[in-house]
């Protein structure tokens, strides 16, 4: 009897110092809508991909022949972009002041593609925006097309505004993030954690923002916008 209510004890005593000892880490996993989770009640995120369709999106091919869909399609919650024809999938919406992240991917070949920002209207193959250069080797490069500008482009016989370090792109096969940062009339570019680039002076502060369709295959997902949210005036 003396025995079983030793273990006994010695039981009691064990689980009450794992509970002390539960790191506090631990316990706000457990309880992540806990108020110290760290969440901005004054900022929110924007999907611009669901995961499961590309509704919200637009689509422009340089050949009108071609249906979108052949070109632009959901795999396996991924966005797939077959890269031909030419031309982009941009947001039905406009967007300034926001903090853009996404990932993407080159599932068999490094090829060539972009991200578009504050891109304008009308549509037309080389619309005018600022494009984040995804090119393999030059993620990270912008681009001034159609007649936007920087203080940065200093050299006005190229349109591209060269990244500073180099490349901090992945393998093929392998996820890159793309971080795209535009308050005003700057633009940060942040490539799997390397800040790549930054743009000051742009002439252009808000517009669409455009996934490309430019050689051969590309993915995307987690494509996901965070801005501050808009107060209403009583």
């Amino acid at each position: 009897m003396r025995n079983k209510t030793l273990i006994f004890t010695a039981s009691v005593l064990m689980l009450i110092t794992a509970s002390l000892n539960e790191s506090p880490a631990q316990t706000r996993q457990k309880n992540p809508g806990s108020r110290d989770s760290g969440r901005d009640p004054n900022v929110e995120n924007v999907r611009l991909f669901n995961g499961k369709d590309l509704s919200g999106w637009i689509f422009y091919l340089k050949d009108k022949s071609v249906n979108p869909a052949e070109v632009f399609m959901v795999r396996d919650g991924v966005i797939h972009i077959t890269g031909s024809p030419f031309g982009y999938m941009r947001t039905r919406d406009t967007y300034s002041d926001y903090r853009l992240r996404l990932e993407w991917r080159w599932p068999a070949e490094a090829t060539n593609s972009g991200v578009f920002i504050h891109s304008q209207l009308p549509d037309t193959i080389w619309i005018k925006t600022i494009e984040c250069q995804l090119a393999a080797g030059n993620a990270g490069d912008l681009l001034c097309m159609n007649g936007t500008d920087m203080n940065e482009h200093r050299d006005k016989s190229s349109i591209i505004v060269k990244k500073m370090h180099p490349s901090s792109e992945k393998p093929v096969g392998e996820w890159n993030t793309m971080e795209v940062i535009c308050k005003s009339n700057t633009i940060e570019v942040i490539i799997n954690g390397v800040l790549q680039n930054k743009g000051t002076g742009l002439n252009v502060s808000s517009g669409h923002i455009c996934l490309q369709s430019e050689g051969k295959d590309i993915q995307f997902r987690n494509v996901v916008l965070t801005r501050e949210k808009k107060t209403t005036r009583r």
